[in-house]
């Protein structure tokens, strides 16, 4: 719980409760019927509204208030107290609210507030039909966000997944790992398309983009026209190109496909090799530790997940996938795949009737590339992340943007970024002349512990440890020439929060 929160376990709020048991800044958990209510007093005013997020349903008494708004304590998402509206993803549901009384010294939660309305628009500035290249964060979060905010026109989503969007980072989490069911994975369910009037289309890419004539001609053939434009194509994983790569045991993990091949094969395996110690790597062996495979992990690197975390969180996850009983093997690649054995460059071989690769992936730019688009290690967005094609925008994995905190242009692979660009991207489109200013953020799950980070660091010149990464409890601040870029905690879900708001406070307007 936060520090500036109390609870008052089973409090019925409609019976009332002595309005001084909730302080300025303070928030009070109880219920009315059997619904969930956070009771809030923010700057003298009281505010109602679900107890819980809408994403994977962390109490939000036990994060942040922020202004007139709350924020998740897991995964960032914002609401504002006074219209339970969604402000920003991963989340993607309002929060439903309540009228608040106050009398003879007791406040009560009455009657249910109706929900927002999406705005009314003026046709003549709207695009008369979105067409959106990719299913993924990005492309769902902008076609929920034409709808949201009052967008009638047509709107097409084009997808070259087997699936309608689901939730990307359970996959190599919960569900590989057999705690989280098939069904909560996608993010919507497909009658939501339908009513919404989104033509959600799967199993289909785009070909070619021509933004002069506004055409998309896709694979089978067909072609769509469109007034604006969001790619939001992903990314592929970098494959293995040793001498029985190819096999049929080895595997990557980026679709929903992918995993459920991947766990078809965890009937008979027993012996599994990761190739990689990122985020996917990382998970992947945490997942197949959890069915009780026995997993090596292999990396050139000198600690897992270094190049992004550091030495102190690399070595600490180390050691908590050790306790687990996964092996490492660092400083090594590998050479050569057989059958059953994994050859590496050490000379040592590693029985296996699994592979898991997870070396990274390549941002697929190839349409944009074809279509005269500006590219450079992604496709080039200016700060309302529009492409150099007017009408042409461009989120999530293959957009690099200028950072307002740096001036410099960067690309970020996660997915709450994604969804965060979508929103603004769908809304640029409505003519919102919104900049993308939001401060990246992702969180990784090894087992029962948590790694939130915040910020953008893709190098740095000092660190600096608070806590104890061993106890799994410890703020890191990752920093360059004096300017602080980006912070990871463990255990400390108050801290990543604040973080997060100092450096939006930081950036530039």
């Amino acid at each position: 719980m936060s520090e500036s929160s109390s609870s008052i376990a089973g409090t019925d709020f409609t019976q009332g409760i002595p309005a001084t048991d909730i302080a300025d800044g303070g928030m009070v958990t109880g219920h009315v019927g059997e619904e969930p209510v956070l009771l809030v007093r923010r700057a003298g005013e009281l505010f109602a509204i679900g107890a819980t997020c809408p994403h994977y349903g962390a109490p939000l008494a036990d994060g942040l208030l922020v202004a007139d708004t709350v924020r998740c304590p897991w995964h960032h998402a914002s609401f504002s107290l006074r219209t339970g509206q969604l402000l920003r993803p991963p989340a993607q549901d309002d929060l439903k609210c309540w009228r608040v009384e106050q009398r003879d010294g007791r406040a009560f939660v009455c009657e249910a507030l109706p929900a927002v309305r999406p705005p009314e628009l003026t046709a003549a500035q709207l695009p008369g039909s979105v067409v959106i290249i990719g299913g993924g964060a990005a492309g769902n979060a902008a076609a929920e966000t034409l709808r949201r905010e009052g967008y009638q026109g047509p709107v097409t989503l084009l997808s070259a997944d087997s699936a309608l969007p689901y939730d990307r980072p359970n996959l190599s989490k919960d569900y590989l790992a057999g705690t989280a069911q098939a069904a909560w994975l996608p993010l919507r369910s497909p009658t939501f398309y339908t009513d919404h009037h989104i033509d959600a289309r799967c199993n289909i890419r785009a070909v070619k983009l021509d933004p002069a004539q506004k055409t998309v001609m896709l694979s089978d053939g067909s072609q769509v026209t469109y007034d604006a434009l969001l790619l939001a194509t992903g990314a592929e994983p970098v494959r293995l190109t040793v001498p029985g790569a190819n096999l049929s045991h080895v595997r990557v993990l980026r679709t929903l496909a992918d995993c459920d091949a991947l766990i078809a094969r965890l009937g008979t395996a027993r012996q599994c090799v990761v190739v990689g110690a990122g985020f996917i790597g990382l998970e992947v062996a945490a997942s197949l530790r959890t069915r009780g495979l026995q997993v090596h992990v292999v990396t050139p690197g000198a600690h897992p997940m270094e190049r992004v975390l550091g030495e102190a969180l690399g070595k600490m996850i180390r050691t908590l996938h050790e306790s687990k009983g996964v092996i490492f093997h660092l400083g090594a690649t590998v050479t050569e795949i057989e059958s059953d054995r994994v050859k590496l460059s050490t000379g040592e071989v590693l029985g296996a009737d699994l592979v898991v690769t997870g070396i990274g992936v390549r941002p697929e730019v190839s349409v944009a590339q074809e279509a005269g688009l500006i590219v450079d290690h992604g496709v080039s967005v200016d700060e309302f992340l529009q492409t150099s094609a007017r009408g042409v925008y461009a989120a999530g994995d293959i957009a690099r943007w200028p950072d307002p905190r740096t001036g410099d242009r960067i690309r970020v692979e996660h997915w709450v970024v994604a969804e965060r660009q979508g929103v603004v991207a769908a809304r640029n489109m409505l003519g919102a002349t919104q900049r993308f200013t939001a401060i990246p953020f992702f969180w990784t799950q090894h087992y029962d512990t948590a790694i939130n980070y915040v910020g953008h660091a893709e190098h740095w010149d000092r660190v600096d440890i608070e806590g104890d990464p061993g106890a799994h409890d410890c703020t890191v601040t990752y920093w360059y020439k004096n300017r602080r870029l980006a912070v990871a905690t463990v255990g400390r879900d108050l801290d990543s929060l604040r973080a997060e708001v100092a450096f939006e406070q930081a950036t530039p307007a």
